[in-house]
């Protein structure tokens, strides 16, 4: 996959490494989901924690609702400072 497309589709996907393990681990244990759990909790946590942000983000007039991939992890250090009461 080129940078550029790869590059668009972590843009649109904040979860696309989250997607990518969890088919790698389907892919290497013939796809038996039982052995995969781990990964689609990951993904799903994931999914949800970017849901809330657009959201959040939405409600609050930010835009782009989804922030730009350079900001994200700026952002889930913030979110996880918040949550450990730092």
């Amino acid at each position: 996959m080129s940078k550029l497309i790869n590059k668009n589709a972590e843009r649109l996907n904040p979860c696309l490494t989250e997607q990518e393990q969890s088919y790698k681990c389907l892919d290497k244990n013939g796809f038996d989901h039982a052995k995969c759990e781990e990964y689609f909790e990951n993904y799903n946590t994931c999914k949800k924690f970017w849901g809330k942000v657009y959201k959040d983000r939405k409600a609050k007039g930010i835009q782009p609702y989804l922030p730009e991939v350079e900001e994200r992890k700026e952002i889930k250090a913030a979110y996880f400072k918040a949550v450990k009461g730092e």
